[in-house]
C-alpha cells in the first residue's frame, strides 16, 4: 500500500493493520507521531542521548504490544503514555525534592513572560537552555506533568490520561514543580525589565513564550532509525 493510502487511514485502524500484519502500517504512525515524542522526550530528559533512547524504547515498546491495545484512549494519548513511561525509567535516579505548592494559575510560561518580545534567535536558544537546564533540577514526575501541560500544552484532564493519574495529582504535580523553579527562574524578569502579559488561556497556544524544541535544532529521530533496538514498557 503506497504513503498517499495509507495517510487516509485512522491510527486506530493502522495499529489494527499491524496487529494483522501489514509491514508498513506501524511505520505511518512513527511518521505521524514521532516529532511530538521527540519533543516531550527531550523537554523530559534534557539530554538528546537519551531522549533518542527513550523515544526509540518507547517506539519499540508500542511495535510489540500493539495487540494490547484497546481503544480506550486515543493511539497518541497511548503512544505518549509509553513514550512518559521511557523517560520515567530513565530519569528517576534524579532524587525528589521537597517543595511547596504555589496557586495553579502560576504557569511555567508566566514565569518567563518577559522574553516573550524578544526575537534573537540566541535569547530564545539561551532561554531554551535554561528552561532545560531548570527542568533537570525537579522529580521526574513533576518534570514530565510540566513538560505535558505547560510546554506541549495538555489539557489537565489528557495529561492524567498520558500519565495514566487522576487529574489532581497532575495539578499538584505542576503546581510543585512551578514553585521549584519559580527561584531558578525569575531572573529572567529581572534581565528584561519588563513584566510580560499572562497567556490568560488554561492551555497555551502557539506563539507563548517557551522556545519550542525546533528552535533548538532539536529535530528527533527519523525513518526507520526511529524504531531499533528494544526496551521501555508499554
Amino acid at each position: 500500500m503506497d504513503e498517499a493510502t495509507l495517510g487516509d487511514i485512522s491510527d486506530q485502524d493502522l495499529l489494527a493493520r499491524h496487529v494483522a500484519g501489514d509491514p508498513d502500517a506501524f511505520g505511518e504512525i512513527v511518521r505521524r507521531h514521532r516529532d511530538r515524542l521527540w519533543a516531550v522526550a527531550l523537554r523530559t530528559l534534557g539530554d538528546r542521548e537519551e531522549a533518542a533512547d527513550a523515544v526509540q524504547d518507547a517506539l519499540v515498546s508500542a511495535y510489540r504490544a500493539a495487540h494490547t491495545f484497546r481503544g480506550q484512549s486515543a493511539v497518541t494519548t497511548w503512544l505518549h503514555r509509553i513514550t512518559v513511561n521511557a523517560c520515567l525509567d530513565r530519569a528517576r535516579k534524579a532524587a525528589s525534592r521537597k517543595t511547596s505548592p504555589v496557586d495553579d494559575t502560576e504557569r511555567l510560561d508566566q514565569l518567563i513572560e518577559p522574553h516573550e518580545s524578544a526575537e534573537a534567535p540566541a535569547e530564545r536558544q539561551d532561554l531554551h537552555r535554561q528552561l532545560i537546564e531548570a527542568l533537570g533540577t525537579l522529580p521526574p514526575d513533576q518534570r514530565a506533568a510540566l513538560v505535558l501541560v505547560d510546554m506541549q500544552g495538555y489539557p489537565v484532564a489528557e495529561a492524567a490520561e498520558v500519565l495514566d493519574v487522576p487529574t489532581g495529582t497532575v495539578k499538584s504535580r505542576c503546581a510543585r514543580g512551578r514553585a521549584r523553579l519559580l527561584p531558578l527562574l525569575t531572573h529572567l524578569r529581572a534581565d528584561t525589565g519588563g513584566s510580560g502579559e499572562s497567556s490568560g488561556g488554561r492551555n497555551r497556544t502557539p506563539g507563548t513564550s517557551v522556545p519550542p524544541a525546533s528552535e533548538t535544532n532539536d529535530a528527533g529521530p527519523s525513518g526507520s532509525a526511529a524504531v531499533k533496538g528494544g526496551g521501555g514498557r508499554a
